[in-house]
């Protein structure tokens, strides 16, 4: 606890000498709901409040203290993107065109605050090198490799694209 503390110090102490500023998930998100009220955009304002209302969620939940980290936000936000891609498709599937709508209107404004996802030849590059590093060289180590890859490519690319890459790489 205490060596937690002085690293928090420490930090601060740093942050305050080279002037880093830090904007969190959420004060981000409530930038953005002002921005979107005062330009009465309903669709934009309905996904950011669906936002914070995830965050605040993950901010209550029961053991948790204090505000999320950033890793933390960034998986809030790459599950909110996958719930609301795993709909759009059945809408798409069901013909249903007015939800697909909102559903894609959501997903653009998720993508705002999401980190820019690798294309397939970049995941394959870094999918080849994690290989490399880890040292597979058959599809019995892709334990070994998913979970340095999941770690190292979190936010980056989602997890079937990083499995599908390295059972290709590996096969």
């Amino acid at each position: 606890m205490l060596e937690s503390l002085l690293k928090i110090c420490m930090f601060a102490k740093l942050r305050y000498k080279k002037k880093i500023p830090i904007m969190s998930l959420k004060k981000k998100v409530d930038d953005a709901i002002k921005e979107a009220m005062k330009a009465q955009n309903k669709d934009r304002l309905r996904a950011l409040r669906a936002i914070k209302s995830a965050i605040l969620l993950a901010e209550t939940k029961e053991g948790k203290i204090g505000e999320l980290t950033e890793a933390e936000e960034l998986q809030l936000l790459m599950k909110a993107s996958k719930q609301r891609k795993d709909s759009a498709q059945i809408y798409e599937q069901q013909g249903r065109t007015d939800l697909l709508a909102v559903e894609e209107a959501e997903i653009a404004v998720l993508e705002e605050f999401l980190p820019k996802m690798l294309s397939a030849d970049e995941l394959k590059a870094e999918i080849s090198a994690i290989i490399a590093k880890v040292g597979a060289s058959s599809p019995k180590d892709m334990g070994k490799v998913m979970g340095v890859a999941s770690k190292e490519l979190a936010g980056k690319a989602e997890g079937k694209q990083i499995s599908e890459m390295v059972k290709a790489l590996l096969s």
